[in-house]
């Protein structure tokens, strides 16, 4: 067993593994594949058969690709940006009552403002562009 896994150890040394979008686009393979079971028991067509095996097929290829890469920091870009997006989207929901997130019109950060009534100014705190927002 210890020369198995000091020959894994060999191979992956170098390569990105697994990360969180890694991990999400398995589970998305998993339920596809519970999905397309499921459906089989009802509907019998091989249209969408051929369908189901491409997007599964397409998931494992990203998968193993993303896995095996040896192209790090692309991989790091690629987990972070989708990390960053779905924590915003959690932290606009959580906040919709007392703020609302605007993008500064001259270098597209998000802005988190307190929810306020009628027209009023905002400074970018990256580029100090003054804009006006709608509460």
């Amino acid at each position: 067993m210890g020369r198995i896994r000091s020959a894994l150890y060999r191979f992956m040394y170098g390569r990105y593994g697994t990360d969180t979008l890694g991990k999400v686009l398995l589970i998305a393979y998993f339920v596809l594949v519970v999905v397309h079971t499921v459906l089989t028991f009802f509907v019998e067509s091989l249209v969408l058969d051929a369908i189901v095996w491409l997007v599964s097929m397409t998931l494992v290829v990203i998968i193993f690709g993303r896995m095996f890469s040896k192209n790090i920091a692309k991989r790091q870009r690629e987990n972070q940006r989708f990390c960053s997006f779905f924590k915003l989207r959690k932290n606009m929901l959580r906040d919709r009552k007392t703020h609302v997130y605007r993008k500064c019109p001259k270098c597209h950060a998000v802005l988190r403002l307190p929810r306020n009534k009628g027209k009023h100014f905002v400074v970018c705190p990256r580029c100090k562009n003054r804009f006006s927002v709608r509460g």
